[in-house]
């Protein structure tokens, strides 16, 4: 059988913003090659967005819950000291394990972690291989574990380059004018060594065991984009005003720089396989590269993260990939079962990523297996834990230091083990919340902030904040802001977004706009730019919403839901083929975004294209078979109008809808509690408790259920209205429970007419009617109109309560033909009491 030879490369924080123009320019002509020649597209990552923990999950196919590397640091095995992430955090199989197994033979350089060295059928060579001090005077010796086999140190010892040996030659192409820093106040030149060196050493110890040994397939990772950047990416152009000009003249090139030389060793990789060998490069992340760098870290753990973007890089080419064309939906996780389908190898049922079939020319059937890591069997792995030395990996703590990622460990040895115990567990909260297991992760934040001190306990308020805010428990959110105010005075101007959203959610629409545009004139992020978009969304000032959107875009380009927001916008604005054009750019960026899809769908239906429709809204309720309730609903629509085209006036179908649910609404004293004893006497059972008794107001009863008034808070008791009318009034339809179907029977009245009404009822004056509620009356009537199309299990129909009094058997007629049930009609004409019209308007 023939082996399919495979080389895995993983660019790390490689952005298609800056690869983008290096194209165009003809500066990545390795890459482009790759990318004319095979398939390409974003990679999207995972949160928290940690390197040693996303390059485990490209290796493994699994979430860090899964896959257990959970940092950049992790506690020694006798619990007594920490240390640099190792092999030994990994407690699931990875692709070379596996390819091991079944007999391949596999080479491994620089991927982080794989120290110690796994005794794989081949070579690895792991990250501690390219460490080396940088005083000159020290010696270097390459770790026993570092290497396997042992004897292959003596082959590559030599290949390691020193950054003390790194000349002007090698600088110059980056930094042109190196000879004007002064290297004694600035060490930028001796950070750009160190990174520059690491990864010449990496390069070298790869191309010499791609050439001299056997293989089938080969994984090499770089760090050295993702470092350049956390030294250099604030001096990129353009050029921000805090940087100063002289550092800006200096530095501007090495971004650039890095890329280019990054492109040249992939050439020289490239050059050593043949046509029959597939290619895959691969970055975990993006670099953040525009107007949203960030000049001053944050302190707190892993801060530099905040600059990674969302989607990294993916680039493909091989015989049995397909040739120049763009690929969608890819995630880091997606990688392993990937190439296990290109070696004919069945995918384990427990990995959480995908094979991307989308990129073979012959994708073949995928094969499954319940789980490689309950296969017995040689799968080359270590067999026990091995000694190493606790805080006294000097080299590869300093680099995580300086880069920002980790703190520098406490000098009391309890208190570093106490802090790396607890951001284990808090990267590991995080990731449940990346995977939206917001129980758990409560679960753990809420341990968390039992610990004692010194442990920081703000992160662990942030996240807990997130995800009350997420279940609309505003006043837990509250809490949790203010106890976040009282830890640090900066959180009174920072927390614009999670204070927004509690006024949202306590009603103060006006109050969180308002705090999001002060926010706005401070800093003018994509971020604030969308907040403020679903607020005038939320409103119905859809060409606000428009104007802000299309900021978010001008600002942010390629954020999959800024552009599903501004679709959904353009449907409401009625401009239905920029709409779909806007949702499928949207789908382009994440393939998997089932409210694409939907808006997709929405805007096709309005064009007459049905049959597209129907692939747009199918493909949104597989994304999200549980909770997509209007995509079913959609669907039934959108079948009905396939078999016999319908005219859905006033979206009346006059068909019995199987279990529907009939409700009653209107503005407060315009007829309902008239239409829902009409419905009563008609046949239609109510669901109604009787708590609010009649009075002079409404003599006949009001028929209210109690729970209605907390629709926005829970709508799970709605089942029990199916078959039955309920009364909701307008400003709670917007919360009733999408899993329904729904005829609407809405009252209208004349508006001054109603606001007598209530005045009477409360006690207040009727010759003189508030300007104000009646313009905020008629807000909530458009509000109501947009709505109602954009719901697809609902039909409503509008009845003049006037027309119910003075034509009763004409609205008689028109409700039991909405309804599609027959009705009492003589038993409803009964309850119409002229004499109860008391506030006519003049």
């Amino acid at each position: 059988m023939k082996k399919n030879k495979l080389v895995l490369i993983g660019w790390d924080a490689a952005d298609w913003k800056i690869i983008g123009p290096l194209l165009a320019k003809g500066e990545m002509p390795s890459l482009k090659k790759l990318i004319d020649e095979g398939v390409y597209g974003n990679m999207s990552t995972m949160n928290p967005p940690y390197s040693p923990m996303l390059w485990t999950s490209v290796a493994t196919g699994k979430t860090p819950d899964k896959h257990g590397v959970l940092g950049f640091i992790e506690l020694a095995p006798d619990l007594k000291g920490v240390r640099p992430v190792t092999t030994n955090s990994r407690k699931t199989r990875a692709i070379w394990n596996i390819l091991h197994n079944k007999g391949y033979k596999s080479n491994l350089v620089g991927w982080w972690p794989s120290f110690p060295a796994e005794p794989i059928n081949g070579v690895v060579i792991s990250e501690k291989f390219q460490k080396i001090q940088k005083d000159p005077k020290k010696k270097n010796p390459i770790h026993p574990d570092a290497i396997h086999p042992k004897k292959f140190v003596q082959k590559i010892r030599d290949l390691r380059l020193r950054p003390y040996e790194v000349t002007g030659q090698h600088v110059l192409p980056f930094v042109p004018n190196a000879a004007q820093i002064n290297q004694e106040k600035d060490q930028s030149l001796s950070t750009f060594s160190k990174i520059l060196a690491e990864n010449v050493s990496v390069h070298s110890a790869a191309t010499y065991t791609m050439a001299n040994t056997e293989w089938d397939f080969m994984a090499v990772y770089y760090d050295m984009i993702d470092h350049f950047c956390h030294a250099f990416m604030k001096y990129h152009p353009p050029k921000l005003k805090e940087v100063p000009l002289r550092h800006y003249e200096l530095y501007k090139d090495v971004i650039v720089g890095a890329y280019k030389f990054q492109d040249m060793m992939l050439g020289r990789m490239l050059d050593l396989i043949d046509e029959d060998t597939t290619v895959v490069v691969v970055s975990d992340h993006g670099y953040e590269s525009g107007a949203n760098r960030i000049l001053e870290m944050p302190k707190y753990p892993a801060a530099p993260a905040l600059e990674h973007r969302q989607f990294g890089m993916f680039v493909a080419k091989g015989p049995n990939i397909k040739k120049n064309e763009k690929v969608f939906g890819l995630g880091l996780i997606d990688i392993a079962p990937t190439l296990l389908h290109h070696y004919g190898l069945p995918v384990g049922e427990d990995m959480d990523g995908k094979v991307a079939l989308d990129i073979f020319k012959d994708p073949g059937e995928v094969q499954y297996i319940k789980s490689w890591d309950e296969e017995s069997g040689d799968f080359g792995e270590l067999l026990k834990e091995r000694e190493t030395d606790q805080l006294t990996d000097n080299e590869t703590m300093e680099q995580l230091i300086e880069l920002g990622y980790i703190e520098r460990p406490e000098e009391k040895i309890e208190d570093a083990i106490l802090k790396t115990r607890c951001d284990l567990k808090h990267n590991l909260a995080r990731v449940y919340l990346g995977k939206k297991d917001y129980e758990e992760a409560r679960r753990i934040l809420l341990e968390l902030i039992l610990e004692p001190e010194p442990i920081d306990l703000i992160p662990y308020y942030m996240d807990l904040l997130t995800i009350e805010i997420k279940f609309s428990n505003f006043d837990k959110a509250q809490e949790y802001l203010d106890k976040l105010r009282s830890l640090n005075d900066e959180f009174k101007h920072t927390t614009y977004f999670a204070e927004s959203r509690i006024l949202l959610g306590k009603g103060d629409i006006k109050g969180a706009l308002e705090l999001l545009m002060n926010a706005k004139e401070r800093k003018s992020s994509p971020e604030i730019w969308f907040q403020i978009a679903k607020l005038y969304r939320r409103t119905s000032q859809f060409e606000k919403a428009r104007a802000a959107f299309e900021k978010t875009i001008e600002l942010e380009s390629d954020r999959a839901k800024y552009h599903t927001g501004l679709a959904e916008v353009l449907v409401r604005l009625g401009e239905y083929e920029e709409a779909a054009e806007t949702a499928l750019t949207s789908i382009e960026l994440v393939k998997y975004y089932p409210e694409a899809h939907y808006t997709l769908g929405e805007a096709l239906e309005k064009l007459g294209d049905f049959e597209n429709a129907k692939l747009a809204y199918e493909t949104a309720k597989r994304l999200k078979p549980k909770t997509y309730h209007r995509a079913e609903k959609a669907l039934e629509n959108i079948e009905e109008k396939l078999l016999s085209p319908l005219e859905l006036k006033d979206k009346e179908s006059k068909k019995y809808r199987k279990d529907q649910i009939v409700l009653v609404s209107g503005l407060p004293r315009s007829g309902t509690s008239l239409m829902m004893q009409m419905l009563d006497k008609g046949g239609i059972n109510t669901l109604t408790d009787g708590k609010r008794a009649a009075d002079e107001s409404n003599p006949k009863g009001y028929y209210e259920y109690e729970a209605v008034m907390a629709l926005h808070k829970d709508n799970s008791w709605m089942e029990k209205a199916q078959n039955k009318s309920l009364k909701v009034v307008a400003p709670l339809l917007k919360h009733i429970n999408p899993e329904f179907r729904y005829k609407i029977i809405f009252m209208k009245r004349d508006l001054d007419e109603v606001i007598k009404s209530q005045q009477k009822m409360i006690g207040k004056r009727t010759d003189t009617l508030p300007i104000s509620l009646l313009n905020a009356y008629q807000e909530q009537l458009n509000h109501i109109e947009v709505w109602k199309e954009r719901e697809p299990g609902v039909e409503l129909v509008y009845i003049d309560y006037k027309e119910v009094l003075e034509s009763p058997n004409k609205m008689l007629d028109k409700i039991e033909a909405f309804i599609g049930l027959p009705l009492n009609k003589v038993a409803m004409g009964r309850c119409i009491d002229k004499s109860l019209y008391r506030n006519k308007s003049e």
